[in-house]
């Protein structure tokens, strides 16, 4: 494990060398130590709560290869079932096209180390309390997603930055910092999340 302490005085802690490819970490653990100091660990924690942090998802390897302006879109995927359920939760189709792609490129099937599944990558819990029976349905999978993000969207009063680093370093990440995480794969997530979105619109 590595602490990078930033100019501006922000710890990191991290256990990706330079030389390493971001991939290999899929998984962080956020707790706090018995004196209270915040702490982050790619080893899961014993006797303490603590909060899982995965960065696995399609558009969060900050090394990534892919230019995310001129990537291929997936835009009639899935499209009847993506603008229907957006459109019943108010929530823009393109966003949700861009967090499907950001997430699996649009793969029904995906599955990632830490086991989120499907497109929109719900966690077990999360599609069990979105009633989603089966995350590899994509109907079942776009409509827990979407249900999920239009939850985060009105919590953030229709912020998609905040709204999109929540769904992917979760809501309490968010709150911890007051914003969006410092985590760099959290930080890329957003940025291409946006870059997908505006795409999409201009693709509609």
């Amino acid at each position: 494990m590595r602490k990078i302490v930033h100019p501006d005085g922000r710890v990191e802690y991290t256990n990706v060398a330079p030389a390493q490819k971001a991939s290999v970490v899929s998984t962080y653990y956020k707790y706090r130590t018995a004196d209270g100091t915040l702490a982050f660990s790619d080893e899961k924690p014993s006797g303490v709560d603590y909060e899982s942090i995965r960065f696995d998802c399609y558009a969060c390897k900050i090394d990534s290869s892919v230019n995310w302006e001129t990537t291929p879109l997936f835009v009639d995927r899935y499209g009847p079932i993506i603008d229907r359920i957006a459109a019943l939760h108010a929530v823009d189709a393109a966003l949700v096209r861009a967090v499907i792609h950001a997430e699996s490129a649009f793969n029904p099937k995906a599955r990632s180390r830490v086991g989120a599944q499907g497109l929109m990558q719900l966690m077990p819990q999360t599609a069990a309390e979105l009633g989603v029976g089966n995350p590899f349905d994509a109907e079942q999978n776009i409509d827990g997603g979407v249900r999920y993000l239009a939850g985060l969207l009105k919590r953030y009063d229709r912020d998609v930055r905040l709204a999109t680093a929540a769904y992917n370093a979760g809501p309490g990440a968010v709150k911890e910092y007051g914003g969006v995480p410092p985590y760099a794969e959290t930080q890329a997530y957003v940025k291409r999340i946006a870059i997908l979105q505006r795409r999409y619109q201009s693709a509609d």
